[in-house]
């Protein structure tokens, strides 16, 4: 199976949610595609331990998706095989009254991953044009404001230039940026909400609270849209994933990683004169003991 997705779903130029799959169209079978999965996450493992080794760049990766499109599972199938030791997942939820008493990407700023590591944010810095743009009153908690009305036009730009200046910042500094938007279809979240309800061992998953956002679905379209042509950039692009077969969203997003990673140009450490004969002398002093 020579077959690779990873430039296939990269933004370029303007996006269009509506014209845009949420489900994948191609050859790739079911059967395939796990099987391509295991192969690649030995690589990704690979890759891993060479950036670890390297020491001079890190990752970061972020996710978002809609409630029931499988950030969780995906970081679960493609990250599995790594080293614990050399990956950080982080979770964001409802911003603290602490989080909440300092600028927005804060909380962010405290996560990245450190040079050698791979970070995964499961939501991100997104939800404040994201969340916070869908209900708006949600920035009141930020206490700078006293008014959704402050919220116009202007103040969206902001957002969305710091964010623009954050991501920046970070590629200039040793860290590369892949963002990756699972897009599911509004049919396919009710299966997968309905599937959590009937199967007793997803019940835990099921939130009341996921009705009134999905009620909201097509408003979130919109925000998800104007924030990735905003912000999807050279040294962070956005990728849109067909996220109604799990399978195949894992397949093309392990394969973007594995990508980045191998653009990174990532060494193992080169030994000195002197560190050769060093580990000679250790080896020597091994067998003779």
């Amino acid at each position: 199976m020579d077959t690779n997705f990873s430039d296939d779903f990269k933004v370029n130029g303007k996006f269009s949610i509506k014209k845009t799959s949420t489900s994948y169209q191609g050859k790739l079978t079911k059967e395939e595609g796990t099987q391509l999965l295991i192969q690649e996450k030995e690589k990704l493992r690979e890759l891993q331990e060479r950036l670890y080794a390297d020491g001079s760049q890190s990752l970061l990766v972020v996710l978002q998706a809609m409630d029931a499109a499988g950030k969780d599972s995906m970081i679960e199938h493609v990250f599995g095989g790594v080293n614990p030791q050399g990956c950080n997942v982080t979770s964001f939820k409802t911003p603290s009254s602490k989080e909440y008493s300092h600028d927005f990407l804060w909380r962010h700023y405290l996560t990245l991953p450190q040079k050698g590591m791979i970070g995964i944010f499961n939501r991100s810095h997104y939800e404040s044009v994201l969340v916070c743009k869908v209900h708006p009153e949600y920035n009141l908690s930020e206490k700078t404001w006293s008014s959704v009305q402050d919220f116009d036009d202007k103040f969206w730009e902001n957002r969305y230039e710091s964010i623009r200046n954050f991501e920046k910042h970070l590629s200039q500094n040793g860290t590369t940026i892949i963002k990756i938007f699972l897009n599911v279809s509004k049919d396919e979240q009710k299966k997968r909400l309905l599937d959590r309800i009937d199967e007793q061992e997803k019940n835990w998953k099921f939130s009341a609270a996921d009705l009134p956002e999905r009620a909201l679905f097509s408003q979130y379209m919109e925000a998800y849209e104007t924030a990735i042509n905003e912000t999807s950039k050279d040294h962070a692009p956005w990728y849109v994933l067909p996220a109604d077969n799990k399978w195949f969203a894992r397949v093309a997003a392990i394969q973007i990683i594995i990508d980045t990673l191998e653009k990174m140009n990532l060494k193992y450490p080169k030994l000195s004169e002197k560190d050769k004969e060093d580990l000679q002398k250790a080896k020597q002093q091994l067998l003779d003991e």
